[in-house]
């Protein structure tokens, strides 16, 4: 009885063994990492960010110490530079595709060339799938709804959300045709699609965190159950620890490179801990740049020389844009260039900041080049609803230093002013005019601007918290239609801008001639 006893009980023991060590084995916990951008416009180079060689060799480092790693995107990122601009978002796409990113959703800035040209980067270009689980086209969903995919022995589901404000803050003709499905829906139908399937839910979302905005990240969260992460971008939001609303974490990256987001998940058998944070360009300082990442931009950049020389037309005067001219007055450059705002836009007023124009066009051809550098920022133009009594402040404001050279002079189009600089700032604007028709202090008018600007910069605070009603694509780009359009420019200054002569000594006034020609 023994000797039948005895193996019998060392058999149970054994398989007592086994049992516990696969049992120990299932519930060690396993981290994964997910890394994330957004809103980066078209920056691949450091400037403000880090830049993406840095940025790649970054996540080259992680992913080494952590192979278990996703890297993804939440749009606003194929536009804004002319690195991206001039090869409408190829340029950006390969490079996403050198550093491996696993999905990206589209921002309202990334319809800038037109869905068309989404779709086809998405088709012929991307290594990744654009995600986005609510927008259709016909019926059908235009891009890529939702992927799963296995990191570590867990299904991860990420699902994309792009904002129905792309339907005004990228130019109407851009998205003609799709239907913007409410966000909230659409990610409740993608919870119920993959809550079978999937250990984690991601939303990799261009919905932002702007107050006042009617769809947002947060209210994504409250409002629909069983997203674990929303991975955000459109409002620039720095979340250096994410932000927790209910369950659902959220994070970004502010913008521009500036920062690599960092969500390491770490799964026991209690759950999922989540731990957000962002390493700054400042802590990659000292890391290399991927030298592949650095070859492809300079690849790149030389394919692009061609297009640079482009003509895009022809002006019979010199386009005055010298740093002294447009920060003192008004100029015949500043003019074509709000007039293309404004003709554009569809806006009754156009106004920029003097200091955004940064070179000159000599007489006879007009290359892409040279728009390039009179507008280097990369700016867009927005178009605001504003008070005719808040204009009135903008104008005073830009004229408050005159006449010393100041940014934020204003160049404008469809509005004529006269700077008494006699009087204290703040009191030196009359006269305002309307397309010649006296400006009304309580009258609602569409204003265009550059976003800078539309952000409140260069002191123009009046602007960020009107009602946006319109985005069109690149400053620069507004300028190249507008150019196409016509034959020869032979824009003379207008007299726009009206000065009253009034000076104390004869060396101020004839500095002021100088400026106003």
């Amino acid at each position: 009885m023994k000797k039948i006893l005895y193996p019998l009980i060392l058999t149970m023991f054994c398989l007592i063994l086994v049992f516990s060590v696969i049992s120990v084995t299932a519930e060690a916990p396993v981290t994964i990492t997910i890394l994330h951008t957004n809103d980066i416009h078209g920056r691949a180079e450091a400037g403000d960010g880090m830049g993406l060689p840095k940025m790649a060799a970054l996540v080259k480092r992680i992913k080494t110490e952590n192979p278990r790693t996703l890297l993804l995107d939440a749009g606003d990122t194929i536009h804004g530079k002319t690195f991206t601009n001039l090869a409408k978002g190829e340029s950006m796409i390969k490079l996403m595709n050198a550093m491996g990113y696993a999905a990206m959703t589209p921002g309202n800035h990334d319809f800038n060339y037109g869905y068309q040209r989404l779709v086809t980067l998405d088709d012929q270009v991307a290594d990744f799938p654009i995600l986005c689980a609510n927008i259709k086209k016909d019926g059908e969903f235009l891009f890529t709804p939702y992927i799963t995919k296995e990191v570590g022995g867990k299904q991860i589901a990420v699902f994309g959300l792009a904002t129905p404000e792309t339907l005004y803050k990228s130019h109407p003709t851009n998205t003609k045709g799709l239907e913007f499905i409410n966000p909230n829906t659409a990610a409740g139908d993608m919870v119920k699609a993959v809550s079978g399937q999937a250990d984690f839910i991601i939303a990799l979302a261009h919905l932002g965190l702007e107050t006042g905005s009617e769809f947002t990240s947060e209210r994504l969260a409250r409002e629909v159950p069983g997203i674990n992460l929303i991975v955000d971008g459109h409002s620039h939001t720095l979340l250096p620890a994410g932000k927790m609303v209910g369950s659902t974490l959220i994070v970004q990256t502010q913008e521009h490179t500036k920062y690599l987001g960092r969500v390491d998940l770490t799964f026991t058998s209690a759950g999922v801990e989540m731990k957000a944070s962002l390493i700054s360009a400042a802590e990659a300082a000292g890391i290399d740049e991927d030298q592949e990442i650095v070859r492809l931009i300079v690849t790149e950049k030389a394919n692009q020389g061609a297009i640079l020389e482009t003509v895009i037309g022809e002006t019979s005067v010199r386009l005055i844009g010298e740093r002294q001219s447009v920060r003192t007055g008004e100029t015949n450059l500043g003019n074509l260039i709000t007039d293309a705002m404004r003709a554009l836009s569809g806006a009754e007023i156009a106004l920029t900041n003097g200091g955004g124009i940064r070179a000159f066009i000599e007489a006879g051809e007009i290359t892409i080049e040279n728009v390039l550098e009179v507008l280097p920022f990369g700016n867009t133009v927005v178009v605001k609803e504003m008070k005719g009594s808040d204009l009135i402040s903008c104008l005073e404001h830009g004229v408050s230093l005159y006449p010393e050279p100041s940014g934020s002079f204003p160049q404008v189009s469809g509005l004529s002013f006269t700077i008494d600089p006699t009087k204290p700032a703040g009191e030196r604007i009359s006269a305002v005019q309307v397309s010649g028709n006296p400006l009304l202090p309580d009258e609602i008018y569409t204003v265009a601007t550059n976003d800078f600007m539309a952000a409140g910069g260069d002191g123009y605070t009046w602007f960020a918290p009107a009602k946006n009603v319109g985005e069109l694509g690149g400053l620069d780009e507004v300028l190249i239609e507008y150019l196409q359009s016509k034959d020869v420019i032979a824009p003379e200054v207008e007299e726009r801008i009206r000065v009253v002569y009034t000076y104390a000594t004869q060396a101020l006034e004839s500095k002021q001639t100088a400026a106003c020609f």
